[in-house]
């Protein structure tokens, strides 16, 4: 192939990190809670919001609900904080959102993932940066995977590559990303390690995974690119057939019957933080407050459910080190994108 070691660069992009994060969920178990009002941040504290970048039934929809239910029943918040779906441009109504109509309100938190600094990498929110929000924390990974119905012909993703390199153009992937997204690339990764021609998959964009999951469901399209945590509920109720999971080794709950992408002979991973940004002047002090509250959300028993529910795995970076490791992220999903064509 012709860069035989683009799926390995992008799971060790996390090891150092994974260590790290190790190191501070074993520190924070013993760290007593602070008074709650030191957690609080400054502003008017009559309204907070989570804003999801993508139709409800996703991964940026669930990042936000969840940590926002937990937020305000370990008290970190005082009051009830809502949820805004707010979809377009593959996260990028959102983001220019934040930075022209939010810019310093300190109440509002917009969830994000590697789908984020993904299209940041490769210019698609037009203008804007990543060095332009404040990058919060992640406080959990979810794992991409591969979906199709259950009555598809496909029963492994050796059965599903076989057909593909037989005729690419009658099988549609459809995902909850824009075209180059981190749904529509790990597929080409896929593709390209299986020694099929990236530029022939069809792939379709929605708004969201739960999207891409109905119009899978109604036979709109064959393949579901998506992560680990949008297809459980489906799973479990028999609907769909999880092919793969891109992750290094099995995922745990519900899933643990799927194997890798590895185990069938692909060496591709795709590791999905999930976590937030805040708008651009929100004070150091208001953005240190926000980030030791999610790192007490990430220390507790009830996240620890959350992950356990939704198949994540432990994964916590927060404040600076957060902002540290999106600029280096940044840098390398360039590079993978202009190994794969996709930017210039």
């Amino acid at each position: 192939m012709r860069d035989r070691h683009t799926s390995s660069f992008l799971s060790s992009t996390f090891r150092p990190w994974r260590r790290a994060a190790a190191r501070r969920r074993r520190s924070l178990a013993v760290v007593p809670l602070l008074l709650v009002g030191s957690c609080l941040p400054p502003g008017d504290r009559t309204s907070y919001e989570c804003i999801a970048p993508a139709a409800p039934g996703g991964g940026w929809d669930l990042t936000c609900r969840a940590v926002a239910r937990l937020l305000y029943e370990q008290r970190l918040i005082e009051r009830p904080m809502r949820v805004t779906n707010l979809p377009g441009a593959g996260g990028g109504i959102a983001f220019a959102h934040a930075i022209a109509r939010r810019r310093a309100d300190a109440n509002v938190l917009i969830a994000a993932s590697p789908a984020t600094t993904l299209r940041l990498a490769q210019e698609q929110y037009g203008d804007l940066s990543h060095d332009q929000v404040r990058w919060l924390a992640a406080l959990g990974a979810d794992f991409g995977t591969l979906a199709v119905r259950a009555d598809a012909p496909w029963q492994g993703l050796r059965d599903l590559v076989e057909a593909w390199r037989a005729d690419p153009r009658r099988i549609v992937v459809g995902g909850g990303s824009a075209v180059g997204g981190q749904d529509h690339i790990k597929v080409l990764v896929l593709a390209q390690v299986a020694g099929i021609d990236p530029r022939s998959i069809r792939y379709v964009p929605f708004d969201g995974g739960g999207e891409a999951m109905t119009a899978m469901l109604g036979g709109f399209i064959q393949v579901f690119s998506g992560d680990g945590s949008e297809t459980l509920g489906h799973f479990e109720a028999g609907g769909i057939r999880v092919l793969a999971a891109f992750a290094p080794e099995r995922l745990t709950g519900l899933l643990a019957d799927v194997p890798t992408a590895r185990e069938q002979g692909f060496d591709v991973d795709w590791v999905v933080w999930r976590g937030f940004y805040l708008p651009p002047g929100v004070s150091d002090a208001a953005a240190e407050r926000w980030a030791d509250a999610m790192r007490r959300v990430e220390a507790s028993p009830e996240w620890v459910d959350v992950r356990r529910r939704n198949g994540l795995g432990p994964f916590l970076l927060a404040g600076t080190e957060f902002g540290t490791f999106v600029d280096a992220q940044v840098g390398t999903f360039r590079q993978l994108s202009e190994t794969l064509g996709l930017v210039q």
